[in-house]
Parts: structure tokens; sequence; C-alpha cells
């Protein structure tokens, strides 16, 4: 979360909320100021805030991750409840109000702050996070939860309600997506309740979900970064026909280029030039890779995971990539393209 803390007097303007409102232990003095382009919506339901942390089943011996913190609602209840909290926030001024409000309840020593990007810095050693995050990082923060490096047991995240539902839907739901299957090959996710906008100060323009993310314990045996690369070529036209889809001339070039590129990076020269007569055979060996699965006339959005890991086997196995290969960095495992 993001802010800025001032004292005023006299007239306050509308977008100043007093922090009573907000957390309920201002002096009536102090002001917050939100910005809602900047996705600061403070949570300030006291039962929807128990009932995060209760779900999130943490043991006494926790370490919680928390992304924008901003005033504290969350963290006070996240510190009674675990060893040890880390809170990203990269607002100085929200962070002398959490600080404050940490102090004033015995708990600093169980509390550290990161003033940085929680999307820029490596997150450190966590058992589960626990968060309220802004919608502008929702894609790229996920994401990084569930293909970055560090392990964790679960994730409960509160998002925007439309958000949310492309995580849990499952092939054949409208809120289907890359999103979807690029979190679930790794991940379960399990919706737990619906947040009214009105229980946020600013109240947002738009409800909110709480969901839990939880890795799975066993994950199939694929390169990842081919399998994102390649549900990034299902998913660009999601709802038109794998068939229609693949016979791009575009998409056919880029593909070809790719598969030469890792032929000659295996020591072999590939077999199909990338001239007319080796456009049209490649075009032509796609063609018949979707036919041999029966994949022609299938929509990706109706796909399960299984069908497309099936697929992208095929695939590979006719010497069509989607990636190029190469020394893989952890980093090449997330990005903010998932939507």
């Amino acid at each position: 979360m993001f802010g800025a803390t001032r004292r005023v007097v006299g007239f306050i303007p509308r977008r100043l909320r007093p922090v009573r409102q907000v957390h309920g232990d201002g002096d009536g003095e102090e002001r917050l100021h939100f910005h809602k382009s900047k996705g600061q919506h403070i949570l300030i339901n006291p039962r929807v805030l128990d009932t995060i942390v209760r779900k999130s089943a943490i043991n006494p011996a926790d370490t919680v991750l928390e992304i924008g913190p901003g005033t504290g609602n969350l963290t006070l209840k996240l510190l009674e409840a675990a060893h040890k909290v880390v809170a990203f926030e990269i607002d100085h001024r929200l962070v002398q109000v959490l600080e404050k409000r940490v102090l004033q309840s015995g708990l600093k020593d169980k509390l550290r702050v990161i003033e940085r990007d929680a999307m820029k810095a490596p997150f450190p050693r966590f058992d589960l996070v626990v968060a309220n995050i802004p919608y502008q990082i929702s894609s790229p923060l996920v994401i990084k939860l569930v293909y970055g490096s560090t392990p964790f047991r679960s994730a409960t995240l509160l998002l925007q309600k439309e958000f949310a539902r492309r995580l849990v839907a499952n092939p054949g739901d409208s809120d289907f997506s890359r999103l979807s299957v690029n979190v679930k090959l790794l991940a379960d996710v399990e919706h737990v309740m619906d947040v009214s906008k009105r229980d946020f100060l600013p109240s947002p323009k738009v409800d909110s979900s709480v969901v839990i993310i939880r890795p799975k314990p066993q994950v199939p045996n694929v390169d990842l970064r081919e399998w994102r690369a390649f549900t990034s070529s299902c998913f660009n036209n999601r709802n038109k026909t794998l068939g229609a889809s693949f016979k791009n001339k575009r998409k056919v070039f880029e593909l070809l280029k790719i598969s030469n590129e890792n032929d000659k990076a295996s020591s072999h020269k590939g077999d199909d030039a990338e001239d007319d007569g080796g456009f049209t055979s490649f075009k032509e060996k796609i063609i018949g890779v979707l036919r041999t699965g029966e994949f022609e006339d299938k929509r990706p959005a109706k796909l399960s995971i299984e069908e497309l890991l099936h697929l992208l086997s095929l695939f590979n196995q006719a010497g069509i990539y989607f990636a190029y290969r190469g020394h893989f960095k952890r980093e090449d495992r997330f990005d903010a393209d998932d939507e």
C-alpha cells in the first residue's frame, strides 16, 4: 500500500480519511491521504480481517510474508498469531504509521519491514503469505509466488473479485484463461469468501475476494519456460480453434525460427529452412501434430491441463518448440504477461 501521513488543520478535503476511521486508534488530528490509483484501499472490517487470519491456518512458529501492509490492520492480527511477519511496504510515510501502531501494541520485535518494491526484490524465507494485494500487481505477484524459488505452504490473498474468478476458473468456464492454467499447473486454488467494497477505506469501485493458493506437492515434469511460452501461443485467441490459431502465418514463422535455433543449439541443423518451402513443410508439421492428437478443432479455453501438457509433448516430439533453449535463469520463470 502507498500513501502519505500528514497533520492538517481547518478544512479537510474528502480524499483525506481520518486515522480513526481506518484503524480506530488515531488521535483525531492525524490524517492519511490514500491514492486509489495506486491500489490504496485499507480493509477495515474486523470480521473479514479475523476470517483471513483464521483461514490462513498460521502456526505459532510461522514466518508470514505480507505485501503492502498499509496502516497495519491485518499486520497486527498476523503478529498475534505468527512467530514473525516480514512486510514489504514502499511508502515510508505508511511505514511510520505502521511501526508506531506495532510499537504501541508491544509486538515490535516480531515485525520486519522491508521498504522496497516487492516485485523487484528477492523474498526472504517465509512459510505463508497473507496479504491484501493492489490490483496493479496481482498477476505478476501471483506468478512470482507460484513460479518463484522460495517454497511456501500457502498464500491467502485478498484480490479484486474478477481477478480471483480467473484464478479459480476451470476449463469451459468463461473466466478460464492463461492465468488459470499457469497457476493451476503448480498450485491448487480455493475460493474462501467475497468481500464488499464497503469494507474498505477508501472504497474501491468493485468487490473483492479472498483466495488461498497452495503449491502442489507433486508437479508435472515439464520445462516451465517452454510451458509458459506454449500457453501464451494457445491463449492469445483462447476461443479460436487451435487449427485456426496455428495456421496464422506470423505464428508459424515465429515457431519455425525458434525451432530451428533450438536445433542448431543441439549441434545439428534443423530439417526446415526458413524459406517458402521450409515454411510450408513446417506449417504442415504443425497441422499434422494437431490432427494426430485430435486437437485441430478444439479450443484452448475448453482444454484441461492434462490435455495441454499432452499437446505440448506432441509438439516437442515433432521438433516444434515455443521458447528458446539455453541457460535457464530463475527470473525467466515469471513475468507480468499472464492475463
